[in-house]
């Protein structure tokens, strides 16, 4: 009786560690908190921690994401591409947000990534302000969409090749920028009047998806299948010595 009693304590107690044990990681997942906060909230958090090191110009929402009342994370919104709304059959340009900065801090426990998007994409189904997020991966970076096709995204290709100018700082700068500083974004012309500059291409960027509205999910043009992955594309560098133009 007593052997019995024994093993059945130590039943219990093996049972009571197990589930003391198993909930740890859950418990902290749902302690996650995600409010929607002002821009200024978040900004210092995404330039110092997201790749880019940027903070949108202009925002259209942005949620802060907090764990044990620290800040863990953020999710920030923007308008978008001026021609995303060409990818809804019937779209228009007001029918599209874009997820422009996504980063969570690695302390956070696994999943968290998609509880944080389930939970904002719930709440934009909500406000039904939009019909379509779009969200972009940069394989220069080593991103590949992982999150966004586990968060039920679609794939919508890649879009096309991107050329920055490597100028004398060391710095890439935007096509755009160059012109405004040189009056030419032409590189035989900035060569040629002594600016010592280079091309650099980026391959393009994979595209994502997620109707708010899943009636709209017919109206998504040019889906295919994702491409079979591989290791990150690097961005080609065109030397001086060469005569192409960006």
């Amino acid at each position: 009786m007593r052997r019995s009693s024994k093993r059945k304590d130590a039943a219990r107690s093996s049972a009571e560690m197990a589930v003391r044990d198993r909930p740890r990681r859950s418990s902290q997942v749902k302690s996650l908190r995600v409010e929607t906060v002002a821009p200024s909230v978040v900004a210092v958090l995404i330039e110092r921690e997201h790749y880019l090191h940027s903070m949108p110009a202009v925002v259209a929402r942005c949620f802060a994401v907090f764990s044990a009342d620290e800040l863990g994370g953020a999710v920030v919104f923007t308008s978008g591409a001026r021609l995303a709304h060409r990818l809804l059959a019937g779209g228009r340009p007001g029918d599209v947000v874009t997820l422009a900065r996504l980063w969570l801090s690695d302390s956070l426990p696994k999943n968290s990534e998609s509880r944080v998007i389930g939970y904002v994409l719930r709440t934009l189904r909500r406000e039904a302000r939009w019909k379509l997020v779009l969200s972009y991966a940069d394989p220069v970076a080593g991103h590949r969409g992982t999150i966004y096709r586990a968060s039920g995204f679609v794939y919508l290709g890649q879009t096309e090749a991107e050329s920055s100018f490597l100028l004398s700082d060391g710095c890439l700068h935007h096509p755009r920028s160059v012109f405004d500083r040189y009056g030419s974004n032409s590189l035989r012309h900035l060569r040629a009047t002594g600016v010592p500059v280079s091309a650099v291409t980026f391959p393009g960027k994979y595209r994502y998806a997620y109707p708010l509205d899943p009636s709209w999910r017919w109206r998504l043009r040019a889906e295919s299948e994702p491409p079979e992955w591989s290791a990150p594309d690097q961005a080609i560098i065109a030397t001086p010595s060469s005569g192409e133009a960006s």
